[in-house]
């Protein structure tokens, strides 16, 4: 189905010719690096790389940490497509190009989506540099990508009640308890930004059963559930969230704590990836 001009459709469909043109096929295995965490993708072997600039419908990344572009190559022997830097609502972009990679990307073939951020700790018991495997989340943005004409490939309505794939999960655990890298699991709440929560907003999110709270990642969820594409996803927690422990809160310490606890995370990562095509001759 070929979209008209300016329709939703068509700069999914534009932004993945375009991603096509400069990488070739895409692999079916993509990650989303959240704040701090781009090294993952110098990582990658033989890597093609596309700056953002270089792909139609995509803006700049403008907050430090992300670095705007898509890189393909193999990590562990797995061929993988990272996202380093993401868009946000609170930079004034639209749900709608928010996820605009996801989509692209689900264009294109990938079937299932690693999604990291960094993230305020809720849960009183974690401590800086903990990692998270999101179980749940909460979308406090008030905002959904799914909003208005239904888009070829999409569901309507998709089914909400395992966003994070439990088998992915199961997986997760066991390569954690492999590395001997400690994993904590818990529900991950998005807020709208850019101000951190207060402490009011932090006890109300406690009280809704967040574990964690960010400003990404679970609208790229709803988008990637409405095209089928597993996902899963890490919280890096960074810092206590607002008046947990009455410190004041700091991106720079955001980007410093990620950075410092990215090789837990990269070779959580690495080890899920290279595990998945055993998963999937299991299924």
């Amino acid at each position: 189905m070929t979209a008209a001009p300016g329709t939703s459709a068509e700069r999914v469909e534009r932004a993945a010719r375009s991603i096509a043109d400069r990488l070739g096929a895409v692999p079916e295995v993509a990650i989303v690096l959240g704040s701090g965490l781009g090294p993952l993708a110098q990582r990658l072997e033989r890597p093609r790389r596309a700056p953002y600039s270089e792909i139609a419908g995509f803006p700049a990344t403008t907050i430090v940490g992300h670095q705007g572009e898509l890189v393909a190559g193999t990590l562990g022997g797995t061929p993988l497509l990272v996202q380093s830097g993401r868009f946000h609502l609170y930079e004034g972009h639209s749900a709608e190009t928010v996820v605009l990679p996801v989509r692209a990307m689900a264009t294109l073939g990938v079937r299932t989506l690693i999604l990291t951020n960094a993230a305020g700790g809720i849960r009183r018991t974690f401590s800086r540099g903990a990692l998270m495997m999101i179980a749940d989340h909460v979308n406090l943005t008030f905002r959904n990508p799914l909003i208005g004409p239904l888009l070829p490939g999409e569901e309507r309505f998709p089914d909400m009640s395992d966003p994070y794939e439990g088998e992915l999960r199961a997986l997760a655990r066991e390569v954690a308890r492999e590395r001997r890298i400690p994993l904590e699991e818990g529900v991950y709440l998005q807020g709208l930004g850019p101000s951190y929560e207060t402490p009011a907003e932090i006890r109300m999110a406690e009280r809704m059963g967040a574990d964690a709270v960010g400003m990404s990642t679970a609208v790229e969820v709803i988008a990637a559930r409405a095209r089928g594409v597993r996902c899963l996803a890490f919280s890096t927690i960074t810092n206590p969230a607002a008046g947990i422990t009455g410190e004041r809160l700091s991106h720079a310490d955001v980007i410093e704590v990620a950075a410092r606890v990215a090789g837990d995370l990269q070779r959580l990562v690495e080890g899920v990836v290279g595990r998945l095509s055993n998963l999937s001759s299991r299924a």
